[in-house]
């Protein structure tokens, strides 16, 4: 029998969630993506060390500009070993901010023009705060495809598929890991928090016509992905991607469209941010996120000037 992996595959885009071109290799998914966090994995890497040094150089003493440099070269990387499209991650310290991660998002894809990286092929992470979403808003209309990062609510999800966003990140991972602790036990199969949230999204978008990608991330174990089986895409870190490649068991499909799901409504600005207060989840995860991804941008800063 062919492995849970490649079962996977049949109905689920399979998306790489690290910056680790040995695994990328390996595993072969169609997608990747990265964050401050992974970058900053890679760039401990012996292989990555000529970029870093490249992106000191082009950033001619703006950290900010170098940073960018390192992330538009791995996706570069990345993208020589996968037939699809790279995720790279606007500065979280832009969160609330949309002119600001409107303007770095341009940046980086102009950086990927300049390697001659066609658009189609990337795509701008931003965090799903009501300005990130606005930001996606914008970059949609100009033809720069986004992914809708650190999402935990159901409100984020009914804004950013009314923003015209081409792709959400769901964290089912940070959402099994704040309520295991809340209710001190633990959650499996259909059960998990996560897996809840991604097929309630994932059947609102379906019933409502909405063509935003739900990307399921963020897993703490093989379960979640084989309850979340039939979803979009599923960016999967390239240990429990070796999991499943390892397991010869059958892999049935657990989601897929034709289900019922609530109405379609439109958020505005208060009420995304009442509904966004009322679940202390998503803001416990949605800011605990941002500050985690600011915190690892801040280290590759002082990385670079280390450098320099």
């Amino acid at each position: 029998m062919t492995s849970k992996l490649d079962q996977l595959k049949q109905f689920t885009t399979v998306v790489a969630d690290t910056g680790d071109l040995d695994a990328i290799g390996r595993l072969q998914p169609v997608d990747a993506t990265t964050n401050p966090s992974l970058l900053l994995k890679a760039a401990a890497m012996p292989r990555y060390g000529e970029l870093l040094q490249s992106a000191v150089g082009a950033g001619q003493g703006d950290l900010h500009l170098a940073c960018d440099h390192f992330a538009v070269a791995v996706g570069q990387e990345i993208l020589k070993i996968i037939p699809g499209r790279i995720s790279t991650e606007v500065d979280a310290r832009l969160s609330f901010d949309t002119q600001a991660t409107l303007a770095r998002a341009e940046r980086l894809i102009g950086l990927y023009d300049q390697a001659g990286i066609g658009r189609e092929r990337v795509l701008i992470k931003i965090a799903s705060t009501w300005e990130g979403i606005r930001a996606a808003e914008q970059l949609e209309k100009r033809g720069v495809q986004t992914n809708l990062t650190l999402l935990f609510s159901f409100a984020q999800a009914q804004a950013c598929a009314d923003a015209g966003a081409f792709l959400i990140s769901p964290f089912v991972g940070r959402i099994y890991d704040w309520y295991k602790k809340a209710a001190g036990h633990d959650f499996v199969g259909a059960e998990d928090p996560g897996v809840q949230s991604v097929t309630r999204i994932y059947n609102y978008y379906k019933a409502n016509a909405y063509q935003t990608v739900v990307m399921g991330a963020s897993f703490r174990n093989v379960g979640q992905i084989e309850q979340l089986a039939g979803c979009d895409r599923l960016t999967i870190s390239p240990e429990l991607l070796q999991q499943l490649a390892d397991d010869a068991g059958s892999l049935e499909r657990k989601l897929s469209p034709g289900k019922t799901a609530e109405p379609r409504q439109l958020l505005n600005e208060s009420q995304f941010r009442w509904a966004l207060n009322e679940d202390a989840m998503a803001t416990e995860k949605l800011a605990e996120g941002i500050r985690q991804f600011a915190r690892d941008q801040e280290k590759l800063e002082k990385l670079l000037t280390e450098l320099a």
